[in-house]
């Protein structure tokens, strides 16, 4: 992928003004250097070749836009209601002191951290968007430990490339490639504003990923799966969201 020329970008990139026959030359070259999103079947699945490809080689390594604190939210909207089951509510009453990320699949350590151990790590803090599909969107101060702290710790193997992060909430879970799973600005987020992670946006513990929409922040994680691949999870659409009609990749 960094061998890709600058002139063969520019030829790409009027390919694909071209139509059908552009459409062609960009999945071929999506193929030739592994931009294939998990959802790229379907009526849809060239446009989300194309949008997950030409991301991918021209904003790999950006960053997201960071504010200054007088931009902060004054009401951020916690978007849904906070777990309700028993499980839940015991690991709240002991101020997630049993909460716990697992993580497995591709990794030589496989480990399970506590709260306490991930802020152990070197920490960082944020102020970035957070931008829902649906309109709304706030801007706050985000506190957690980057998530290639986490992957460093349990020794990720070399042909990964995915990380599936899963819910304590049923049937909630999400994927990043490795190119935003290693990402400085992709936190495993435990702090809002200078505070706790409050339940409502997630707390004890979401993955923050400012360079996505909303929905592929995840809220109340419990695991990382690190795979080569997508398949064996769900429908093999690389999420929950694209079973119901969301874009896998969701860049902003």
């Amino acid at each position: 992928m960094s061998n890709l020329s600058r002139r063969k970008l520019i030829t790409t990139g009027l390919a694909a003004t071209a139509g059908a026959s552009g459409l062609a030359v960009a999945a071929r070259l999506a193929h030739r250097y592994g931009l294939i999103p998990p959802d790229h079947g379907g009526i849809y699945g060239a446009g989300e070749t194309l949008t997950y490809g030409f991301q991918r080689l021209l904003t790999r390594h950006s960053m997201a836009r960071e504010f200054p604190r007088s931009q902060i939210s004054k009401t951020p909207f916690p978007n849904g209601d906070p777990p309700q089951d028993e499980a839940f509510k015991r690991l709240q009453a002991r101020g997630f002191a049993d909460w716990r990320l697992a993580v497995d699949g591709m990794v030589a350590r496989p480990a399970s951290f506590s709260l306490a151990e991930l802020k152990s790590y070197p920490s960082r803090s944020q102020i970035t968007h957070l931008a829902c599909e649906e309109g709304w969107s706030f801007i706050a101060e985000w506190t957690g430990v980057p998530l290639f702290h986490v992957l460093d710790a349990v020794g990720v193997l070399p042909q990964a490339r995915y990380v599936v992060y899963f819910s304590i909430q049923r049937d909630w879970w999400d994927s990043v490639d490795m190119a935003d799973a290693l990402h400085p600005q992709t936190l495993v987020t435990y702090g809002m504003n200078g505070n706790e992670l409050p339940v409502g946006h997630g707390g004890p513990m979401r993955l923050r990923i400012p360079r996505q929409l909303g929905y592929k922040n995840v809220k109340y994680i419990t695991r990382l799966t690190v795979t080569d691949s997508l398949k064996g999870f769900g429908k093999g659409l690389g999420s929950a969201s694209p079973e119901g009609g969301y874009a896998w990749y969701a860049g902003i």
